[in-house]
């Protein structure tokens, strides 16, 4: 499955495709919140599902419902009711809301762009683009994203193909090359910047993408040329990718007098991140 975040007008919704079913599957308690804008999305599912419960056309579809384990608010992951678009739509009848419209048009425009984007890759592309766009990042914060990402996507392809699980052991080898190169852990840098559940990347300045990638690209290219297999020979290739850029930033920093991690965030400005001291 691929985890993705998507937008429905300001409101995030979590959700994954399934490539072996081609099916989407939605976060229900996101879908009720939007629908509701009840400050307790949470409970009001609970009390519809006692209500539904005793509905013998919805029965079958409460078998479909699904748990799977998304980022909740406090940054964890948790087992989440989640359902298909077919079970979202019967879920989307019982409750009353002027939003029930415009949200099942934009589960059918969902599942649309999925079919489009299988058919031309660059199409994910360009609404992935669109996206940020909307989130209000700049063009050139967008191209130097986008970029920062196709160097990742082959630093874990390299992984893939050399005895590294994805999951558990990404995050590892992510963090390693990531406290090399900033002299902070992943939860640091978020904790710096005031994050909980959001994407660290999708806050980090031009200067701190730019030497993620740096670090991440060092880093393949050093396990390239040593074929490192597994996790003890990939860790080592991810402190040696780490150093590299961590010299780089360094050097920078001395030259420019500008630090390269900063508080700066795209959260709305009523919350403000704490300060920490970073470590080198």
């Amino acid at each position: 499955m691929a985890e993705d975040l998507k937008l429905f007008e300001e409101s995030k919704v979590r959700s994954y495709y399934d490539e072996n079913t081609e099916h989407w599957y939605f976060s229900i308690i996101d879908i009720v919140g939007i629908l509701t804008e009840s400050k307790n999305p949470r409970r009001y599912w609970s009390d519809l599902k006692i209500k539904l419960a005793n509905d013998e056309g919805f029965s079958q579809l409460y078998e479909k419902i699904v748990q799977l384990k998304l980022i909740a608010p406090d940054g964890k992951r948790r087992e989440t009711d989640c359902a298909d678009v077919e079970t979202l739509l019967r879920i989307i009848q019982s409750i009353p809301s002027k939003k029930a419209e415009p949200v099942k048009q934009w589960l059918a425009k969902v599942g649309y762009e999925r079919m489009k984007e299988m058919a031309d890759p660059t199409a994910a592309i360009d609404r992935a683009r669109e996206t940020y766009k909307k989130l209000g990042r700049s063009d050139k914060w967008i191209q130097q994203r986008m970029t920062g990402q196709e160097t990742r996507n082959k630093l874990t392809d390299y992984w893939k193909d050399h005895e590294i699980t994805e999951g558990e052991e990404y995050a590892i080898l992510t963090n390693i090359i990531h406290q090399e190169w900033s002299g902070l852990s992943v939860k640091e840098h978020k904790d710096l910047k005031g994050l909980k559940s959001q994407n660290l990347r999708d806050h980090m300045s031009e200067a701190e993408l730019i030497f993620t990638a740096l670090a991440e690209l060092s880093t393949r290219q050093v396990a390239e040329s040593e074929n490192a297999t597994g996790m003890e020979e990939n860790k080592h290739a991810a402190i040696k990718g780490g150093k590299v850029a961590n010299r780089a930033r360094k050097d920078f920093e001395e030259t420019t007098g500008q630090k390269v991690l900063t508080v700066d965030n795209f959260l709305p400005v009523s919350k403000k991140p704490k300060q920490i001291k970073k470590k080198d």
